[in-house]
């Protein structure tokens, strides 16, 4: 018996070490940590508007405070998206895509493989540059001012959001049209108990 068919009979049913892969988790956590940051500064940024609606509604929000989860999020984000992308990394090193499918897009596996994988390091990249970015604004640049943040990061964050929605979609497609880690999912439907397969 080779190493490959070792480590075949090692894994579980979802093609991994573990019952349930981490990618998807993490990719969540990114998200949600990056667009609570992104929002808080806008929230932020447009405060002198909104201050009336906040005193109205008795909530005790001030600006630099706003600013503080933005950033505190936005640095959580950078934290946490090298083990997302790690992960990712990991994960698809021992994907077993369904072969002879293309997806919605018109692309084969290995494909969206290969452009998931390369959105996942430009999304580190670009997520780690706005950290740097919204870092230098809120300790050196901007530090005396009441605005915190500028408004072309806060238009960049937004392109940020669109690359985030075609690297989430192109994920979509490796769990959903290749079932990349979700052959428990698959032997559910097939009727078929995925714990007898571990």
């Amino acid at each position: 018996m080779n190493q490959l068919d070792q480590l075949a009979e090692q894994l579980g049913t979802n093609h991994l070490p573990y019952v349930v892969p981490i990618h998807p988790n993490l990719v969540h956590l990114t998200l949600g940590l990056f667009i609570v940051a992104i929002a808080f500064d806008i929230v932020a940024v447009l405060f002198p508007v909104e201050k009336p609606l906040f005193k109205y509604l008795a909530i005790p929000a001030t600006r630099s405070g706003l600013f503080d989860v933005g950033w505190y999020n936005m640095l959580g984000a950078a934290v946490i998206t090298f083990f997302t992308v790690a992960s990712g990394f990991y994960e698809i090193l021992l994907a077993d895509p369904v072969p002879n499918v293309k997806s919605a897009w018109g692309l084969g596996s290995l494909e969206t493989m290969l452009w998931h994988g390369v959105g996942g390091v430009l999304l580190l990249t670009l997520i780690v540059g706005m950290t740097v970015w919204r870092g230098f604004q809120r300790f050196a640049w901007r530090k005396d001012m009441a605005r915190q943040v500028q408004w072309s990061y806060i238009a960049v964050g937004l392109v940020i959001f669109a690359i985030m929605f075609w690297q989430g979609t192109l994920g979509a497609h490796l769990g959903g049209e290749f079932g990349i880690h979700t052959t428990a999912d698959q032997l559910i439907k097939a009727g078929e108990n995925p714990d007898l397969r571990l």
